[in-house]
């Protein structure tokens, strides 16, 4: 029986988990201690900080594990790629994983290697003098913190008045001394998903975001597919592809979130691993594949095919969906929550709370305070994002707090 290591029990390692278990595969999870779903559904827990390389290194080791991986964080990949490079498993290397988990070495990639992205500045957090080392850039900015994800520690900046704030929010998620300003560009948001293979580029998805206006733009949800101009198309692939190049990113899943404006599409960032938000379901069901599957099997070694399934005639299936999380709009307690939706119904592919009565959850502002999430799919897109809405207007969710 082959061995995967996944490191992190969370929401979004609970499918990867699960699929691992659905192969066959002998799962070992590792994560830090606490309430997380995954880890009554591991063959075997390791209580351990997954940014601690040389402690999963060990595990690795011990175990004698086939292969290593995670999904929907950022937080592993760095311990991924030393694993991977340390035994030789099939994976991105250290050093790519070590530039897509820092926006300041992302960005400079970028920049050497012509990809289009916004302009910036690496900012110390002992300095305070922002005015001379932002020369040159136009409001508004963002406020990053280089080494998080999540939507944590970023921030709009409108004006200097913003600065105390925004410096604030980056330093209180960071493990580093300084962060990122760079230029806000005004356009339409998207992204998409993508896998790379012994260095080719296997599909790329490009999905709708929709967005939560807090501190800056978190997504709450997606939907595929996400028609572009038919002009941008080729931009959007170049781009990509040459910032996956910068990256050196491999054998791995892409996360990516793109600005289309005037017809350009410039890149934000790009992420080693599959996206959270429902985005592996909605590759999974938009070409009609396990996609956590397929990244499991690539961790394994084997080489894996992403074409779609096909219709009768031959044909690529192509399948519109969309999803959302349920979210809270206070801090408070769950007081009761009910689905009133058919639960025959074939185009809700799924309903998930992720608490129950009597847990306390947050009110929005970035990606881990979801308390759930809804699924839908349909003949056309038209039809997956009404069943969404519809889906959603039967689910009440009470929450006890104060507004």
């Amino acid at each position: 029986m082959k061995k995967i290591l996944i490191l992190g029990a969370g929401i979004y390692q609970v499918p990867l988990i699960r699929a691992a278990k659905r192969m066959g595969l002998y799962t070992i999870v590792a994560s830090i201690p606490g309430n997380y779903p995954g880890f009554p559904l591991a063959d075997k827990v390791c209580y351990e900080n997954t940014v601690d390389h040389e402690a999963i290194l060990k595990i690795a080791r011990e175990e004698n594990v086939d292969g290593i991986v995670t999904a929907g964080t950022d937080v592993a990949v760095i311990t991924i790629g030393r694993v991977c490079d340390a035994l030789g498993l099939r994976g991105l290397s250290a050093e790519a994983a070590e530039i897509a988990s820092n926006k300041l070495a992302m960005k400079s990639r970028y920049e050497e290697y012509g990809v289009r992205t916004a302009r910036f500045r690496k900012i110390p957090f002992v300095r305070e003098d922002y005015e001379e080392l932002l020369e040159g850039l136009e409001f508004p900015l963002i406020f990053k913190s280089v080494d998080s994800s999540g939507s944590r520690g970023i921030t709009r900046v409108d004006s200097p008045a913003d600065f105390r704030e925004a410096r604030h929010n980056a330093l209180e998620n960071t493990r580093s001394d300084y962060f990122i300003a760079e230029e806000f560009i005004e356009g339409d948001e998207f992204g998409a998903q993508a896998f790379v293979q012994d260095g080719k580029v296997e599909f790329i998805l490009p999905h709708g975001d929709y967005v939560f206006r807090g501190d800056t733009g978190v997504p709450v949800g997606h939907y595929a597919p996400f028609e572009t101009d038919r002009a941008c198309a080729p931009d959007v692939r170049e781009q990509l592809e040459k910032a996956i190049a910068a990256m050196k990113l491999d054998n791995c899943a892409i996360n990516a979130d793109f600005i289309m404006r005037d017809g350009k599409t410039y890149v934000l960032e790009l992420g080693g691993r599959s996206g959270a938000t429902c985005l592996a379901e909605l590759v999974s069901i938009y070409y009609g594949f396990d996609y956590y599957e397929k990244i499991l099997r690539v961790a394994l070694g084997e080489h894996v095919d992403f074409g779609a399934t096909k219709d009768d005639s031959g044909r690529p299936r192509l399948t519109p969906n969309a999803s959302m999380l349920l979210t809270s709009d206070r801090d408070g307690v769950i007081l009761s929550q009910e689905n009133r939706n058919d639960p025959s119904d074939p185009d809700i592919v799924q309903i998930q709370f992720d608490y129950a009565p009597g847990d306390s959850v947050h009110a929005f502002r970035v990606g881990p305070h979801r308390i759930g999430h809804v699924i839908t799919k349909g003949d056309t897109l038209e039809a997956a994002v009404e069943k969404l809405h519809q889906a959603l207007e039967h689910i009440d969710i009470r929450v006890a707090g104060e507004e």
